[in-house]
């Protein structure tokens, strides 16, 4: 009886291998192997690169943002975000971490900043056709122009999200967690275009640096997934790009705590010493008198007291101060009336402060406070509801 010289070689078809085996296959994310990886990098590589329909569907979710500024309607906003196309270049600038080519790096720069620039382009052509309608109300829109923690982690979650569920699943695209890259990219350019167009303080260029910020922290994210999943980079400019990303990183990190606020305002500052101006003091100093020549008894002069006129100081008050506290908001309006309809003088985030006025109106079914900012802010001043206000004293008549 001969025997066999060799065994067969098993079958790489996954119905043929054992059960365990094919459970801990079904588990890994990242395939096993040199060339498995690059595979997997070519493949995810070349789905980022943006196609017609990326431009288009950013040039309609521009103008569903134009629509949403105009008429100020969150579910246009809505509208937006879901015309919006699959935001492939965004994380194709954190697979370029990875892949390490410089080429890729500038395709998925590229095709973001073109399709961002059409959003861009959407808000302006739109803020120019707006500029004759008056009392245009913009408060949903500078909600998307100020960097706010909220924003920061739906930011953060979206774009991890997304980098995961694609190494996980070439072949899907993950939709739900796309939605949060373009309310947090889309929604600020389109913003700073409109408010380029209208000269509306506030919105232009502030909305131009939140899309630039959330853009490079977003980036981040999804390198720091990929190196969390093992994809880490494979060569010098990989390194390069992820290091420039983590700068970024921080430098958002520092504009979002507030610190810069913090500053402007003077909260938790130190408070200037005071030094000791030294005063004259004049000493009299002893005239000799000339005795007569014989010893007469001299009369004492008593000093007769003076009246001396006694200055009354009147106290000046004392300026109260309160903070912008809109709570579930980034911040608050101070307009020139005390009324939802009057113009807005200045747009104030959470935690600066103001200088309140003793004048109080109760007007559309709401209390006014009239108040003032600070001096770094141009010293202007106008109303605001009294509820969006947080005072360390109760303030008289509140």
């Amino acid at each position: 009886m001969s025997l066999p010289t060799s065994e067969p070689i098993p079958s790489k078809d996954s119905g043929n291998l054992p059960p365990a085996r094919r459970r801990r296959q079904k588990r890994t994310v990242i395939p096993k192997g040199i060339g498995a990886r690059n595979d997997l990098m070519q493949d995810l590589a070349q789905r980022m690169i943006p196609s017609f329909d990326f431009f288009l569907f950013s040039l309609l979710c521009g103008l569903a943002i134009s629509l949403a500024i105009v008429f100020d309607a969150p579910s246009l906003y809505l509208l937006a975000v879901l015309l919006a196309p699959f935001m492939a270049p965004v994380t194709g600038l954190a697979l370029a971490t990875v892949v390490g080519s410089p080429v890729f790096f500038l395709q998925a720069l590229g095709g973001i900043s073109v399709g961002s620039l059409l959003v861009f382009l959407s808000g302006l052509f739109s803020g120019w056709l707006s500029k004759n309608w008056l009392d245009l109300p913009l408060e949903q829109a500078f909600y998307h122009t100020h960097f706010s923690w909220p924003d920061f982690i739906v930011l953060v979650i979206g774009a991890g999200l997304t980098i995961y569920l694609l190494i996980r699943s070439p072949q899907k695209r993950p939709l739900i967690t796309n939605v949060a890259l373009v309310y947090e990219l889309y929604l600020p350019v389109g913003t700073a275009g409109f408010g380029l167009a209208l000269g509306e303080r506030g919105l232009w260029p502030d909305g131009l640096i939140v899309f630039a910020v959330h853009l490079a922290l977003s980036a981040l994210v999804g390198a720091i997934v990929l190196a969390a999943l093992g994809l880490r980079p494979s060569n010098f400019f990989g390194y390069t790009v992820g290091s420039t990303l983590v700068l970024v990183g921080v430098a958002a990190a520092i504009i979002i705590s507030g610190i810069g606020t913090a500053v402007s305002t003077n909260i938790a500052m130190p408070s200037p010493t005071t030094t000791s101006t030294p005063t004259i003091t004049i000493t009299p100093t002893a005239s000799t008198t000339p005795q007569p020549p014989t010893i007469t008894p001299t009369p004492t002069n008593s000093l007769v007291p003076t009246r001396t006129p006694s200055q009354t100081f009147t106290p000046a008050p004392t300026p109260i101060f309160a903070r912008i506290n809109a709570k579930g908001d980034d911040g608050a309006i101070i307009r020139e009336e005390p009324t939802y309809d009057a113009p807005y003088v200045i747009v104030m985030t959470n935690g600066m402060l103001v200088e309140v006025l003793p004048e109080i109106v109760e007007a559309d079914g709401a209390t006014w406070v009239h108040v003032r900012t600070s001096q770094e802010l141009g010293t202007k001043e106008g109303w605001i509801v009294r509820s969006l206000l947080q005072t360390a004293t109760p303030v008289p008549g509140w």
